[in-house]
């Protein structure tokens, strides 16, 4: 409510109902004035957010500016017109301007190259620190869009031509360097066909994940337990019929041809050959046994 003082029971009714008026305008938020007055500003701003699903470019996530090459090429055409209008060339001015044209359709077409392109991630394969995980985009577009560019902050992109219909998966790298969750934030999608003068870009933020294994460090001889065979592993033994291991008492479920008569001969008692065969190996991996005191290194050891 507007507040009411001496001065304003003295105004007129007419006077008084535009005083309300003026006082009773709602405050602009800071997201609605960036978006009235800074739109570009805002788009940045917008750009951070995570995108769900696919993503179609249109004119409000495309930006748009000129490279080296063009703002040497602008400078040229200024210097094609002062020399132009210095010695009142004709001919000059038709060069001029032509270029000129020719640097805004190849402007529109820069622009035109990245808008309707669709986007959906298409996830990453779990690596080890150290290594490089590629996070898969699929690009699609309603018609041939040439050199596309996909990066991730100052790597080298990976290039795109979108010329045949469908969708085309592209890996974009991404250094993995610590375990656990690696959460790249956004991609940028760029162009600079079909002059080089302008790039447009875009940024893609998913929020995919790739899972980071700890690193392995080879050549490195873990704690053995007990029990253990000239290998290292904790083997176990199962009955068979390759390796002969000792003599026991005669069951009658034993076959005749196990039966070992002439040790049997020397004792008062029916023997049987007994067999066995080598079971699996197992190694038992103790994270307490290991001496690393770094715990990260403990992890590329096992």
């Amino acid at each position: 409510m507007p507040r009411i003082n001496a001065d304003y029971r003295e105004l007129k009714p007419k006077e008084k109902l535009a005083v309300i008026r003026v006082n009773s305008r709602p405050k602009l938020s800071m997201n609605h004035s960036l978006q009235r007055f800074f739109p570009l500003l805002a788009n940045l701003i917008r750009s951070r957010r995570i995108d769900s699903g696919a993503v179609v470019l249109d004119r409000k996530r495309i930006y748009i500016l000129p490279t080296r090459r063009g703002l040497l090429f602008a400078v040229f055409l200024l210097a094609m017109l002062l020399g132009s209008i210095n010695y009142a060339l004709s001919l000059g001015f038709v060069l001029t301007f032509l270029l000129a044209g020719l640097g805004l359709v190849g402007m529109l077409h820069t622009y035109r190259n990245l808008a309707g392109v669709r986007i959906t991630a298409g996830g990453a394969a779990p690596v080890f620190a150290g290594e490089t995980a590629q996070f898969y985009l699929c690009l699609e577009a309603p018609g041939a869009r040439p050199a596309l560019g996909l990066t991730w902050k100052k790597q080298p992109p990976q290039w795109v031509d979108l010329l045949e219909p469908g969708a085309h998966c592209a890996p974009v790298g991404v250094p993995a360097t610590q375990r656990g969750w690696l959460a790249p934030g956004r991609f940028t999608l760029f162009t600079r066909f079909p002059l080089g003068l302008f790039q447009a870009w875009s940024y893609i933020h998913f929020g995919s994940r790739c899972l980071v294994y700890p690193k392995p460090i080879a050549s490195l001889d873990l704690v053995q337990g007990n029990a253990a065979d000239q290998s290292g592993a904790l083997t176990t033994q199962i009955e068979g019929a390759e390796d002969f291991t000792g003599l026991r008492e005669y069951r009658p479920s034993d076959a005749p041809r196990h039966v070992a008569w002439k040790a049997s001969t020397k004792s008062e008692k029916l023997l049987t050959k007994q067999f066995s065969t080598p079971g699996a190996a197992t190694l038992w991996l103790d994270f307490n046994a290991l001496t690393d005191p770094d715990i990260e290194t403990r992890l590329s050891r096992l």
